[in-house]
């Protein structure tokens, strides 16, 4: 199949952005699990996909984020990174939307508003040049590294599948925030910083219901 003209590269972009939004990625390799799963009471059930439900949309947020900052990015190597990065972030959604089927539980109703919403941030950041991108993927990921602690705080304490994969997501987020730094980008201010964690935090309170 051809997919290096410029049309076949926009279908099959909106193709992945369809299946991202939907929860519907195909599953083309599962987490390796070292715990059993043990059986949840409803309640530990119900808190756990709540946590699981926001960390997939903040999966989707992250797809979004880098689909649109590479789309803008103006140097090869920088625009490398980004899609790298969004394919580890592809891999931890696929996570999250397997443990919620696990769960007997949905992704957000939502999800379509904050990929688009995080796509055009995306866009604007990789337009304002590749440092203050850069710059932006760090100070998400440390924001996405203060919720993942939270979660894990939060997690019903016979939930091991659901910690497992949060654990390693964290880790993975870590590489992400340094790896942006490493390659040039800016450190933002604090001002910046708290609207983000403003922003997260109205993803989070919607996110858990809807």
């Amino acid at each position: 199949m051809r997919v290096n003209r410029p049309i076949d590269q926009w279908l099959l972009g909106i193709d992945r952005s369809l299946k991202t939004m939907t929860g519907s990625l195909p599953t083309t390799a599962g987490f390796k699990h070292s715990e059993v799963e043990e059986t949840l009471s409803q309640n530990e059930k119900t808190a756990s996909a709540e946590l699981m439900r926001i960390n997939h949309c903040g999966e989707v947020c992250a797809q979004g984020l880098y689909h649109g900052q590479a789309l803008t990015a103006r140097n090869q190597s920088a625009k490398g990174h980004l899609l790298n990065a969004a394919d580890d972030e592809q891999k931890h959604l696929i996570w999250c939307q397997e443990r919620l089927k696990e769960l007997d539980a949905r992704t957000s109703y939502l999800n379509p508003l904050w990929y688009i919403s995080s796509f055009l941030t995306g866009a604007v950041t990789g337009l304002m040049g590749d440092k203050v991108s850069l710059g932006f993927v760090a100070a998400t990921e440390e924001e996405v590294c203060k919720h993942l602690d939270q979660h894990l705080e939060q997690l019903p304490t016979s939930d091991h599948r659901s910690r497992e994969i949060l654990e390693a997501i964290k880790a993975d987020e870590q590489h992400h925030q340094d790896a942006a730094h490493a390659h040039g980008g800016a450190k933002f201010p604090s001002i910046i910083k708290n609207l983000m964690t403003a922003s997260s935090k109205l993803m989070t309170r919607s996110t858990r219901w809807l």
